[in-house]
């Protein structure tokens, strides 16, 4: 018990673990944007439904395939990063050199659809999707109960975040990105196919919203409208760690996570706006981000 607040410590450390939980999952999609608007100047709204997309791909696989949970890992965030590559070469490839604002609501018109289409096939209640059997169960630490999943979920997440700010920020292909992003033109006297590049980048991003949605499944069931959810709070994770920095938003992600877990526990009223509270105290001291260049 935490004295004068009459708050049990099993308490705290369950809504911690639930904090760090969404912060997983506000850091890989957070990742997502981060990637394609640093490198592609693309908002890209339809993120959220193509997170949604990443968990209906897991449960067609199951339901129609028999193919689980390991395979869909892998599977589902391909297919949907096809579709991201599609959708970039037919759409979002006529907006370049445009103002942002027109690749926004682009996607945001594909969002609605996509939403509108799968509620029209599913209807809005949740569809469960099965734990894998190897992440059944828990660990008992004494102080709380750790569920084996989603523990992996929190370490698997780090790992890819972690891997994705490698490949870009440290390896010559993410210098090669860069260097398109910022001078195309130079970028093409060398050699290299920069639309091809901006394709397989989008492509990138919106793989790692269908990861995300992958293993968000098993937890929050699989529901047309589970990227309306989460989309408006990681817009704010990505503005607050700053637009376009890949760092910022994953240890924003994590942090805002944490953040909403403690507000649960002390003041349960402000959980769900606590996030955008910061947003507007971010912006007011540095418009750029925490972790953001100003323009």
């Amino acid at each position: 018990m935490i004295p004068l607040l009459g708050i049990t410590t099993q308490a705290l450390f369950a809504q911690l673990l639930l904090g760090l939980i969404n912060g997983a999952f506000y850091a890989l999609l957070s990742l997502g944007l981060a990637v394609i608007f640093g490198m592609l100047n693309i908002v890209n709204f339809a993120h959220g439904a193509l997170y949604m997309m990443g968990a209906f791909f897991a449960w067609f696989l199951l339901h129609y395939f028999e193919i689980g949970y390991w395979p869909a890992l892998v599977l589902a965030p391909l297919g949907v990063g096809l579709l991201g590559m599609v959708i970039e070469r037919t759409m979002l490839h006529r907006l370049a050199g445009l103002d942002p604002i027109y690749g926004l609501l682009l996607t945001f018109g594909i969002a609605l659809i996509v939403q509108g289409l799968f509620q029209n096939a599913y209807g809005a209640s949740g569809m469960p999707y099965p734990m894998p059997d190897l992440l059944k169960g828990g660990q008992n630490l004494g102080f709380m109960y750790l569920p084996n999943y989603r523990a992996w979920v929190v370490v698997f997440s780090i790992a890819v975040c972690l891997a994705t700010w490698f490949a870009i920020e440290k390896t010559r292909l993410g210098a090669t990105l860069r260097a398109a992003t910022e001078n195309p033109e130079l970028t093409r006297a060398f050699g290299v196919n920069v639309p091809r590049l901006i394709t397989l980048t989008y492509g990138f991003g919106v793989a790692l919203a269908a990861l995300a949605g992958v293993l968000a499944a098993p937890i929050y069931q699989v529901r047309p409208l589970m990227g309306a959810d989460f989309i408006i709070v990681v817009f704010a994770v990505v503005v607050i760690g700053g637009m376009g920095s890949i760092m910022g938003s994953i240890l924003t992600g994590f942090l805002l996570g944490l953040v909403e877990g403690l507000t649960k526990v002390f003041y349960p009223q402000a959980a769900n706006v606590v996030v955008f509270v910061i947003m507007v105290l971010v912006l007011l001291v540095k418009p750029a981000g925490l972790f953001g260049k100003q323009a």
